[in-house]
């Protein structure tokens, strides 16, 4: 047998560091992987383990048997990896690239091991790596190219005109474009031949960012020539739709102790009245106030209006010619919505969304802070005249006989679900449809009314005259996962073969869309009863089925263990230690506090808040939306106290962080500690693999996907924060919705890459983008001034996405020719 000989000085010095790095990541492996092994997982960890302690002692003995046995463990890996998830590109990530790049590492260790055919080994060795490594690089690319676009065919898109709900034209009335609030736009100078030479036209700085809670979420308004918007902190601005020049501001003086979760303020509402009003008083004027021509529906005081809801729970109104405050509205052109709910708390009781109008009543839910106490503030609905201001109704679920505020110290029921985000009505029907969220305490039930198991996590539409239930349609049965309707109804013409049939779409968290009759509730397409995994805290609670729809969903599969996801396989491996440690059967896997449990989708969706866009002319949905888990646990009330839980209001109790993360849900048995996303503590990277979103486009008539993207590029995503900048399509959590135009363009900011894009509706693929001075979480809008079409988008950044705050409101446009 040939003596191998080797070397001596660095080049040992440098083997042996080698050794002692593979010894030691063996140990972990392999101890990890005993543990993993032991709750039924994969023994790959074990094996991988042994293997390369066994390599690092060798190696430090500087054999080149070490080398071998390293080599073989990555070959082996390798194909354990292809058996596993095959070639998915985003899987293979932490199961083949670092031991990769250790294999890069022992192969320049060869010619120290071997001086006289150490050399050859290592050249040889680095060509098979590099040619290995493009030709599986090519592989693998092909592989994970998106799904390519399903035909449509031509004949079917007629099936989808829209006569009978207008479009937006060259305005944007409306918080979702119009009434019907599909975020569409019939503008088509702006298309996918010439978008690539979209310009800036302007940008605004509203001067309104919030040192910590940022995220405005705004979606602006534009009628006549004037933009209208209001900030983080309701600041009602107007600018000139040209050039983006001030024209009025009213600042409400909202304090910041009624900040709630975020300091958001998603849209304004516009209502023309016709009616005369007198002058608002010298104390009223806005600053500076830059006098705007006259719309054309009036000159008189507030006939035509603005109308914002506050964090501090206020409506106000202010004439939108001016940005007076309407002195015929309220008192002194505002209503305080708080009335009649007894003792609240700064920060409890918040409207973060648009009002609705419907039929000249201002339709207006609000925010109650989530998880604090069982006896929050009521979420009762409230109806309230758009030229007086005054009450015409209200709706608390579980007294139907009290249509007005309640008397004396009487207050409306406390803990009730409430609906904080955006409702949609129907003008003809003069119905208005809300997404009702949650009781008070998300993730506890036992205590909750019969109205709150009826109206919670359902679609609830009421006669905007009387404020009585027309019909409701419910998601969830008793829900305690937080999947409040997040979304806004989406108002179309349905294709049947009995005619076109009056309908909404119905986003939910779950990732389910429905399609119903907006006139009665009913489902336009199949939705299936299927039985729900039983247990939890609460056995006797939970149902024994819940609704899923047939016509199309966002979810994806059931999560296993090989969906574990890592920068490595050390990583990796303890992903799927607490995959197997914890409570999952799936979706609706009931509440535990033993253990971990995990809700996929998480609270985030599927759909929120963004809502989904329509093109009528295609026949449309386009749906960006989340794919991410949450890993929960209730918390028995003494381990709450002791960990020094609090709930809002208590001087105890800290700002910021996650929602729901040690939430003290205070009058029920358990807190509620939730980890949002799944996100490893020493790494800040998610559990699951990507993609962590996406944006869809779906064939209302068949329920069909056309295409299917990830959203979102992993340039401002990495381990510890850090910003990897790399320009791959990783698909990243997202909030704030899309916008769709004649043109075929999709707009869409809401991913964590501070990217706003532009895609091709047909393909799916990006054909602009530009990088944004803060995060995009907010819907763009559309609008056209003196023949030139504008593009729309507030970049004010959100502290829970964690990207950039900024008061950026930002216009982009063809050049002018």
């Amino acid at each position: 047998m040939p003596r191998v000989e080797k070397s001596s000085g660095l080049g040992v010095i440098a083997v042996r560091i080698l050794a002692v790095l593979l010894a030691l990541i063996g140990l972990v492996l392999a101890g990890g992987g005993v543990w993993l092994l032991s709750l039924g997982g994969s023994p790959y960890y074990l094996l991988a383990g042994l293997g390369l302690v066994a390599s690092g002692v060798m190696l430090w003995r500087l054999s080149l048997l070490g080398a071998w046995i390293y080599i073989g463990v990555f070959v082996l890996t390798v194909l354990w990896a292809l058996w596993e998830v095959g070639l998915n590109g985003w899987a293979l990530v932490p199961r083949v690239i670092a031991p990769a790049v250790l294999l890069a590492l022992v192969i320049a260790a060869l010619p120290v091991l071997d001086t006289r055919r150490g050399a050859r080994f290592a050249l040889g060795g680095a060509a098979v790596f590099v040619i290995g490594a493009l030709i599986s690089g090519v592989v693998v690319a092909q592989a994970n190219r998106p799904m390519q676009p399903t035909d449509v065919p031509a004949a079917a898109l007629a099936a989808m005109s829209d006569p009978s709900l207008r479009a937006a034209g060259a305005d944007w009335p409306a918080y979702g474009g119009t009434e019907a609030s599909r975020r569409y736009s019939p503008l088509t100078q702006i298309t996918p031949d010439n978008v690539g030479q979209l310009e800036r036209a302007w940008t605004f700085r509203t001067g309104d960012t919030p040192e910590e809670k940022w995220g405005a979420e705004t979606t602006p308004l534009k009628i006549g020539d004037t933009v209208y918007l209001c900030t983080a902190r309701n600041i009602l601005i107007a600018l000139d739709a040209r050039t983006g020049r001030q024209r009025w501001r009213y600042d409400p003086q909202v304090s910041d102790d009624w900040i709630p979760y975020t300091a958001a303020c998603r849209g304004v509402a516009y209502h023309e009245t016709g009616a005369s009003a007198p002058a608002a008083t010298a104390g009223d004027t806005p600053t500076p106030a830059t006098p705007a021509p006259a719309t054309p529906a009036a000159t008189a005081a507030c006939a035509t209006r603005i109308i914002e809801g506050t964090l501090d729970g206020r409506l106000i109104a202010v004439d939108a010619r001016t940005g007076r405050p309407c002195a015929d509205f309220g008192t002194n052109g505002a209503v305080d919505i708080k009335v009649g709910m007894g003792d609240v708390i700064p920060g409890m009781v918040s409207i973060t969304s648009a009002p609705t109008i419907v039929q000249g009543v201002i339709v207006t839910g609000h925010q109650v802070l989530d998880g604090q106490y069982n006896s929050a503030p009521s979420g009762v609905i409230q109806g309230f005249d758009a030229v007086t201001g005054e009450l015409r109704w209200a709706w608390d679920m579980t007294r139907p006989d009290l249509t007005g505020r309640p008397a004396g110290d009487d207050t409306w029921t406390r803990g009730t679900p409430n609906m904080w985000t955006t409702a949609s009505g129907d003008e003809q029907l003069g119905l208005v449809y809300l997404p009702m969220g949650n009781s008070a305490a998300d993730y506890y039930s036992a205590d909750r009314s019969e109205a709150e198991n009826r109206y919670a996590t359902a679609l609830v539409a009421l006669d905007v005259n009387t404020g009585r239930p027309a019909w409701s349609f419910q998601t969830v049965r008793k829900d305690v996962w937080d999947y409040d309707l997040g979304s806004q109804a989406t108002l179309i013409d349905y294709p049947t073969a009995a005619g076109v049939v009056p309908a909404l779409i119905l986003p939910s968290k779950q990732g389910d869309l429905y399609i119903l009759d907006r006139r009665t509730g009913r489902p336009l397409t199949p939705v299936e009863e299927r039985p729900a995994p039983q247990g939890g805290v609460e056995p006797q609670e939970r149902a024994a089925t819940q609704p899923f729809s047939l016509f199309h969903t966002l979810a994806k599969r059931n999560l296993t263990e090989r969906d574990m996801w890592g920068m490595s396989p050390i990583d990796q491996m303890i992903c799927r230690i607490g995959f197997r440690q914890a409570a999952y059967d799936g979706i609706y896997t009931p509440p535990t506090s033993d253990r971990r449990w995990i809700q996929y989708p998480g609270y985030n969706g599927g759909s929120d808040w963004g809502g989904v866009a329509v093109d009528p002319r295609r026949g449309w949905i386009i749906a960006n939306y989340n794919d991410m888990p949450n890993y929960n646990r209730l918390v028995p009330r003494a381990e709450a106290d002791a960990k020094g839980w609090v709930p809002h209001g208590d001087p105890r109790a800290e700002s910021g962080g996650a929602e729901g993360a040690g939430d003290p849900q205070v009058g029920v048995p358990y807190a509620i500690d939730v980890n949002a996303g799944w996100r490893m503590g020493s790494t800040g990277m998610l559990c699951k693999q990507p993609p962590y979103g996406g944006i869809r486009a779906i064939d209302i008539r068949t329920g069909q996907t056309v295409w299917d993207r990830p959203l979102g590029t992993a340039r401002k995503n990495g381990p510890f924060g850090i910003p990897s900048m790399l320009p791959l399509d990783i698909g990243t959590p997202n909030n704030g919705g899309a916008v769709v135009t004649a043109g075929g363009l999709i707009f869409v900011a809401a991913a964590t890459d501070d990217l706003i894009r532009a895609i091709d509706i047909e393909t799916g693929e990006t054909v602009w983008s530009e990088v944004l001075p803060a995060g995009g979480q907010a819907g763009p809008m559309i609008y056209e001034q003196d023949g030139r079409q504008y593009l729309v988008l507030m970049a004010g950044g959100h502290h829970f996405m964690e990207t950039p705050p900024g008061d950026y409101v930002m216009a982009w446009a063809l050049p002018e020719r």
